[in-house]
């Protein structure tokens, strides 16, 4: 009788879990953005404490986005996508890398490095979406 009442009345289904319907590589590519442009102002200011607030806020940045990466490819991404895209596990470890290499050097081209590879991700992301 207790299984009748807390029995579900309404049986419902859906293509996907929440993650399909919010996650976006825009994200990610923000929070890379911020870092490329924190170490272009790195570069061009010479003060040791402007200096040392703009690391501390370009490793923070830099960890966002690798935090949004690595929640797209654990959430997001499925083994169909990676069926389809079988270069998307080497991309995602490819953007990581980049971004780690961004978090530790106040060097643009390593931000930059660190957009691309998004930007390829975020041209993955999108043709899913469509599918």
């Amino acid at each position: 009788m207790l299984s009748r009442l807390f029995a579900p009345k309404v049986k419902v289904s859906a293509h996907c879990d929440l993650p399909c319907g919010v996650y976006d590589p825009a994200q990610a590519r923000i929070e890379a953005e911020s870092v490329k442009a924190v170490q272009e102002k790195y570069q061009a200011n010479e003060d040791p404490h402007f200096r040392a607030r703009a690391v501390v806020i370009k490793e923070q940045r830099a960890e966002l986005a690798k935090h949004h990466i690595s929640v797209l490819w654990s959430d997001y991404f499925k083994p169909p996508h990676f069926e389809k895209y079988p270069e998307l596990h080497q991309l995602v470890n490819d953007a990581l890398k980049a971004l780690s290499a961004a978090k530790a050097s106040t060097d643009p081209a390593t931000g930059q490095k660190a957009l691309d590879y998004i930007a390829q991700i975020d041209k993955i992301f999108w043709e899913t979406k469509k599918a």
